[in-house]
C-alpha cells in the first residue's frame, strides 16, 4: 500500500513539474564574479551562515530560510557566493558579495523553480545590539547580539523596492548529508541559467544547494564519453540545427562543431566535466550514471584518472560509477581489473551485496524501506535515494533521518529541508 502511495505521489509530481508550457525566466542580475572576499572574512562568513526568521518578505519566501556560503575556483582565485534557500515554491537566492564596499553588502537575484518568478535582491548584514541596528563589521558580536540580514527585493528586472528582513535564529543542521543535483545541477526544463549536463551548470550546482552531482554519460560514434541525458538529439536539450536521431550516430567532432545546448553551451566530454569539478568547485561527490551502450573501460579509466587528480589536489571527492540496470552490471563484471573502481548500485540489496558495492541507491517511489536501509548501513554501506522532487516527501525523508542523501532535480528544496531540520 505504501509503495502505491509513493508511486501516485511521484506521478503527481511529474504532472505538476513536468507538464508546463514553454516559458522563460532570464536572470535579472549581471554577476561581476569578483574574486576575493573583501570584508567577508572566513570567521564572518561562518557567523552569517544559519537559519533565519523571515519577517518582511515572508509572504513570498516563507517564515524561515537557510543561508549557506559556497565558492568557485579559477586558478588561485576564489569567488564567494551566498545562497539562501526558502521553503516556498522551490525558491532560492543567488548572491555575490561586493568586495569593494565599506559594509557587508551583497546583491544578486531570487528565483522560484516551480514558476517563472524572479527578481533582483540587494542585502546588507547588520547586528541588533541593545535593540538598535548597526553595521556588522565581522568581529563586533557580543553576548545578546543578533545578526540581521536586510534590504530589498523586486520582481523581474524592476528596481527592488520591497523590504526583506532576515533575523538569525540558530545554526544550520550539522548532520552530514549528501545533497545531489540531478543532470549535473538541474534540468533545462526548469529554466535555470545554464543547460543540464553542461560545464556551466556544474559550476552553478553548489550555489543551488548541491554538495554532489549526478551526470549522464554516453558515448559518441567514435567512442568519446560525453554528458547528455536523452538518447536522441531533440529540441528539449539542444538548439534547432536540423540534426536528429541517436547521439551515438555522431562523432565528437560533429557534436562539438554543430550542436549547442539550449543555453548555447557545447556538449562537454566526461573529462571536461570532471576537470571542472576538481579544479573549479567545492562539490564532493560525482555519480556517473551509466547511459551508454558498450564497454565500461573508457569510463573506468577516466574515473581513475580524476580520482587521482583529486587526491593530488587534496580534494575530498568521491567519483563513483552508477549501475542502474543489469546490462550495466554486466559491463562492470566484464572489466578486467576492478581495483580503484568505486560503484553505486541502484538494483536490489542482494545484487548490491553480491557486487560488493559500498553505495546502494533505491528509487524513492519504493518508500522509506527503513529496515533495508538500516541493514545496509549496518554493513558499512551508504544509502542514497533518487530522484525525489516532491517537497513534502523530501521533508519527510529528511526528518526520518534514515537515508544518507537525496538525488533531486530540486537541490534547493533538499538543501532547505536539510539545513532547517532539528
Amino acid at each position: 500500500m505504501i509503495r502505491s502511495i509513493y508511486l501516485l505521489a511521484s506521478l503527481g509530481a511529474l504532472l505538476f513539474f513536468g507538464c508546463r508550457k514553454e516559458y522563460e525566466a532570464p536572470v535579472p542580475y549581471s554577476f561581476a564574479d569578483q574574486a576575493g572576499s573583501g570584508k567577508f572574512t572566513p570567521s564572518t562568513r561562518r557567523a552569517i551562515e544559519g537559519v533565519y526568521r523571515v519577517t518582511d518578505g515572508n509572504g513570498d519566501f516563507g517564515d524561515q530560510v537557510a543561508l549557506k556560503w559556497t565558492y568557485t575556483h579559477v586558478g588561485t582565485d576564489t569567488t564567494h557566493y551566498l545562497s539562501i534557500f526558502t521553503g516556498t515554491d522551490a525558491g532560492y537566492f543567488n548572491l555575490e558579495i561586493n568586495t569593494q564596499a565599506d559594509s557587508l553588502a551583497m546583491a544578486g537575484y531570487w528565483r522560484k523553480l516551480v514558476n517563472t518568478k524572479t527578481g533582483i535582491t540587494r542585502l546588507a548584514v547588520q547586528v541588533r545590539h541593545s535593540g538598535a541596528l548597526k553595521p556588522f563589521t565581522g568581529n563586533n558580536l557580543v553576548e545578546g547580539d543578533t545578526l540581521v540580514v536586510n534590504g530589498v527585493y523586486g520582481n523581474q528586472e524592476a528596481a527592488p523596492t520591497q523590504k526583506l528582513t532576515l533575523t538569525y535564529n540558530r545554526p544550520l543542521n550539522p548532520r552530514p548529508f549528501a545533497i545531489m543535483a540531478h543532470r549535473s545541477g538541474g534540468r533545462t526544463s526548469d529554466l535555470l541559467p545554464a543547460s543540464e549536463n553542461s560545464v556551466e551548470i556544474i559550476k552553478l550546482a553548489s550555489r543551488l544547494g548541491a554538495t554532489g552531482i549526478e551526470i549522464d554519460v554516453r558515448y559518441t560514434k567514435d567512442g568519446v564519453p560525453i554528458l547528455y541525458h536523452d538518447n536522441t538529439l531533440n529540441l528539449r536539450l539542444i538548439r534547432k540545427n536540423g540534426l536528429a536521431g541517436p547521439i551515438e550516430d555522431y562523432t565528437y567532432q560533429q557534436l562539438n562543431t554543430l550542436i549547442r545546448l539550449v543555453n548555447g553551451e557545447k556538449i562537454p566530454t566526461l573529462e571536461e566535466a570532471l576537470e571542472t569539478v576538481v579544479n573549479n568547485t567545492s562539490l564532493n561527490f560525482v555519480w556517473l550514471d551509466t547511459k551508454y551502450i558498450g564497454s565500461m573501460d573508457r569510463v573506468q579509466a577516466i574515473q581513475q584518472k580524476y580520482r587521482q587528480l583529486a587526491i593530488l589536489a587534496k580534494r575530498d571527492l568521491r567519483i563513483v560509477i552508477g549501475l542502474p540496470t543489469t546490462d550495466a552490471v554486466d559491463q562492470y563484471n566484464a572489466l578486467k581489473n576492478k581495483e580503484n573502481t568505486p560503484i553505486l548500485c541502484e538494483l536490489d540489496t542482494s545484487i548490491t551485496r553480491g557486487l560488493g558495492a559500498r553505495i546502494w541507491a533505491p528509487r524513492w517511489t519504493l518508500g522509506p524501506q527503513t529496515d533495508e536501509v538500516k541493514a545496509m548501513q549496518a554493513e558499512g554501506r551508504t544509502v542514497f535515494v533518487w530522484t525525489l522532487d516532491e517537497p513534502e516527501f523530501i521533508r519527510e525523508f529528511i526528518a526520518e533521518n534514515t537515508f544518507d542523501g537525496i538525488l533531486s532535480n530540486y537541490s534547493p528544496v533538499v538543501a532547505y529541508y536539510h539545513y532547517v531540520d532539528q
